[in-house]
């Protein structure tokens, strides 16, 4: 049996490092193709739009409800959170989450895709970088 050396109280220092034990080869990271490339420079992209474009105009509590749903983003270009979790994530209250989301929701920056609830789970939207108004050639004033 091969046991660690044990330091003697007193001693500072690291124990000598097994010679016999085999090494590990490097993981072998897989060639990122142009797809990939292609989705990260997507939402980087979107996150580039909303931040110069819309996210002045927030209120903290919808920026970072905006930016929680964004991150949590799936292929299909949905995002399954509930508004407890958001509210957890952000450190502010529910009640500022649902707020927030029915103001995302006017400006056009979030769609309620699935309207979750109680023994329903957590709703699902869809997310935007622009507002309805900025898309159209308009901007919002609040």
């Amino acid at each position: 049996m091969n046991e660690a050396p044990i330091i003697p109280p007193g001693v500072v220092g690291l124990p000598p490092m097994d010679a016999d034990r085999p090494r590990r080869a490097k993981a072998e990271s897989k060639p990122k193709g142009k797809r990939h490339r292609r989705r990260t420079a997507d939402r980087f992209g979107v996150l580039n739009a909303f931040l110069d474009m819309t996210a002045g105009a927030l209120t903290r509590a919808e920026l970072l409800t905006w930016l929680i749903l964004y991150r949590d983003i799936k292929p299909d270009g949905t995002t399954r959170t509930s508004q407890e979790d958001i509210a957890g994530r952000a450190g502010i209250t529910s009640r500022a989450v649902r707020f927030a989301l029915r103001r995302l929701v006017a400006f056009g920056l979030v769609r309620i895709v699935w309207q979750g609830g109680f023994r329903k789970g957590a709703s699902v939207y869809a997310v935007r970088p622009l507002p309805r108004q900025q898309v159209k050639g308009e901007t919002h004033d609040r």
